[in-house]
């Protein structure tokens, strides 16, 4: 599968003039200097005071095409933009199809006159529409429209919101692939393989920029660059660049360059390349006082994977791509058309709706990206900015974290597993990609990283981050790879376990003294292989109290799990856990007596279920389900005091963090109002009490602990740490 490598990313930094650039009008109006750091009045808030302050929050979004946004990052984008906070969404490509502005559902819909340059225009002003509804309320609030020089010698076509200026849409009008799987030459695809040399745009109708320009990769990069460096944002939030294969073959194509060989995706050959070449921004982009969290979406395989939203956030989500689809015949004045009637309103009942009814992260967090040290001090790890970042207890048991440190690795990717060895050390995993180079294919790869020693503020310190390889070492192969779940053992080894191209997982190990063994492919579960895309990357692993070590992941259609013969041992097939299918991860809790649970949501309702295996029974059941809050992904989960009590913590409908104890069954859910990346960290601290931690959207840890240990005391308030 391997394919001829592409060709080297330039790494020089842009010159950016003075005062932040130039913003180059439509004719006839005068020249004005574009500052997206300027802070602007945020929107009005919603009842109840958000905790993170929008003025400290700032998103980028790389998207592809105009409704990219819409369909595979909302209830997100939306929950952010009605914030207040400052965004920018740049839209690589015109989106401009086959030119037909019609519904797919309309009875001669090859009748209606090819137009390439309208329908690109109806496209970003759809956008701009459902953009303005979800900022205002107001579709038809005004943009104020104007060409900008980001790049010497190139121009972009940026809206600004006039009510609200903190919000803006930058978009380049590359030509599109004109193709979901087709090779093309001429594309973001072959552009990033170096098969064009250059890639032109489209000027759609009424556009205020001059002419057409020809992008390089390297000027493509220097432009997400240049609109980095400018916003400083605190999350960036891009297509999947770790998109699954689908078992189908490519489709035949004219153009026969072998740089454009390769493995069919499930996603559009757009989003992935938009996402590759967001992630050489980053690699360039340099804010060492204010690195930045990244969020990868999935695309159009999470059409292919259970629903994992509930049924009132898919409605939200329909309603807004109805406004972009101009299902509502608004009149907004252009003669090119005010939204994409490919959408319309079918968002719910066309080949769309179950992207719709889908919100997945590539990366959905960690169950152990909290941990305590040999000392008990709970200590925090996340990715920012390519590096890995540790928070650190004052002391044991105060609840109080100190300012972050790097922990080291570089190209990092989404999120961190920790784990606390026989010998008291933690040690860390993750995945990392390596961009393409002189001397570099583009490939991923598991790392690790060890403690060696205590820093001067009494937290771990960590030696060089080792690579692991690849179970798949096909560069092309290893980029589909998970992230790295990991596991220690009383006999003194460390297992680390990760997703396979094939969509089973694999496995290596090393004692205190030894190396890891190679990678070796587990023993997959008929139900799993068969489904595709086969696991899904949300897998989590734990040691019961015998030893044993379980492994839990989903997949398209259940719960699979593997559990080890003897203490020590590599996992096997267990029998089929009959359990609901999931919508998404599944985090593994060990409690005394050689129980273990599995809290995760249930597909089609975000539910949240605590299922239950006894040793002594050996199968699964649900055990409890808690009350309704909506929300996505992971659910963090940890054991706290004796017997069976745990701590969860979960995403809701608004974006915000909900916290319960539960033990024979769970508590209510208690209110936090975070704005967060990924997923929560859960953890029992050196005092017996439950502490929850959070990533915000700001960039800043937020932690929350029990007033006292027990299963019914309460959470004090929530706190920005270091």
């Amino acid at each position: 599968m391997s394919s001829a490598p592409p060709p080297r990313i330039a790494r020089r930094r842009l010159l950016q003039a003075a005062g932040g650039g130039a913003l180059a009008a439509a004719a006839g109006t005068a020249l004005r200097s574009w500052r997206l750091t300027d802070r602007h009045p945020a929107a009005p808030a919603r009842p109840g005071r958000m905790l993170v302050d929008p003025a400290d929050q700032c998103f980028v979004q790389v998207i592809a095409h105009a409704d990219d946004g819409l369909f595979f990052m909302n209830p997100d984008l939306e929950q952010s933009l009605r914030c207040g906070a400052r965004s920018v969404t740049v839209c690589l490509t015109g989106g401009e199809a086959d030119g037909r502005n019609v519904s797919p559902a309309a009875l001669h819909p090859g009748s209606v006159p090819e137009d390439r340059a309208a329908y690109a225009r109806a496209r970003t002003n759809g956008l701009c529409a459902a953009h303005a509804a979800m900022a205002t309320g107001n579709p038809a609030a005004p943009w104020d429209v104007a060409a900008v020089s980001l790049l010497p010698g190139f121009q972009v076509e940026v809206h600004t919101l006039r009510g609200a200026p903190h919000h803006r849409l930058v978009f380049l009008q590359l030509v599109e692939a004109r193709a979901v799987w087709q090779a093309r030459t001429t594309s973001l695809r072959g552009l990033w393989l170096g098969a064009a040399g250059t890639l032109p745009t489209l000027r759609p109708a009424g556009t205020p920029v001059a002419r057409q320009f020809h992008y390089t990769r390297d000027h493509v990069v220097q432009t997400l660059v240049a609109v980095l460096d400018r916003v400083r944002p605190t999350v960036v939030r891009t297509l999947d660049p770790n998109a699954a294969h689908s078992p189908e073959r490519p489709p035949a194509t004219a153009d026969r360059d072998p740089r454009l060989a390769g493995p069919r995706y499930y996603d559009h050959q757009d989003h992935i390349a938009s996402a590759y070449f967001a992630q050489a921004a980053l690699a360039a982009h340099r804010a060492p006082h204010r690195p930045v969290f990244v969020e990868n979406y999935l695309g159009y395989e999470a059409g292919a994977l259970p629903h994992d939203i509930d049924a009132a956030t898919a409605r939200r989500k329909a309603r807004v791509l109805s406004v972009y689809g101009w299902a509502d015949r608004r009149r907004c004045g252009d003669p090119a058309g005010c939204g994409d009637r490919k959408v319309g309103g079918s968002a719910l009942s066309g080949t769309s709706r179950n992207w719709t009814r889908s919100t997945r992260l590539r990366a959905p967090g960690s169950n152990a990206w909290l941990h305590a040290a040999h000392d008990g001090r709970l200590t925090a790890f996340a990715v920012l900015g390519g590096t890995a970042y540790r928070w650190a207890e004052t002391r044991p048991g105060s609840g109080r974290f100190g300012a972050p440190l790097p922990a080291g690795g570089e190209l990092l990717q989404g999120q961190i597993h920790a784990v606390r060895r026989s010998d008291g050390a933690l040690q860390l995993f993750a995945s990392r990609t390596l961009l393409p180079g002189r001397h570099t294919a583009h490939r991923r790869e598991v790392v690790t990283a060890v403690q060696r020693g205590t820093a001067a503020d009494g937290g771990p310190a960590f030696g060089r981050w080792e690579p692991l390889g690849s179970p798949d070492p096909d560069p092309v192969r290893s980029l589909e790879i998970g992230f790295p779940a990991a596991v220690a053992t009383p006999d003194g080894a460390v297992h680390v376990f990760v997703r396979t191209w094939d969509g089973n997982v694999a496995h290596r190990a090393a004692t205190l003294a030894g190396p890891f063994s190679p990678w070796e492919r587990l023993e997959g579960p008929v139900s799993a292989l068969q489904a595709s895309p086969g696991i899904v990357d949300d897998i989590d692993v734990c040691v019961d109290s015998d030893g044993l070590i379980h492994l839990v992941a989903p997949s398209a259609r259940a719960v699979q799990h593997w559990v080890s013969k003897r203490a020590g041992r590599t996992p096997r097939p267990a029998a089929a856990t009959g359990l609901p299918p999931p919508g998404g991860p599944v985090s593994a809790v060990p409690l005394a007596g050689g129980v273990v649970r599995l809290v995760y949501r249930r597909a089609d309702t975000a539910r949240v279920l605590i299922a239950e295996r006894q040793r002594s029974i050996g199968g699964w059941r649900v055990a409890a389900q808690c009350e309704a809050v909506g929300g996505y992904g992971r659910v963090a989960a940890a054991p706290v005091g004796g017997g069976d009590r745990m701590v969860l913590a979960a995403r809701d409908d608004d974006g915000e963090l909900r916290t319960a104890m539960a033990q024979d069954t769970p508590e209510p859910w208690r209110r936090g109002r975070v704005a967060h990346s990924a997923a929560a960290g859960a953890a029992q601290d050196a005092t017996g009490r439950a502490v929850v931690v959070a990533l915000g959207t700001d960039g800043r840890l937020y932690a929350a602990r029990q007033t006292e240990a027990g299963q019914r005391a309460p959470f004090g308030p929530w706190r920005a740490q270091g």
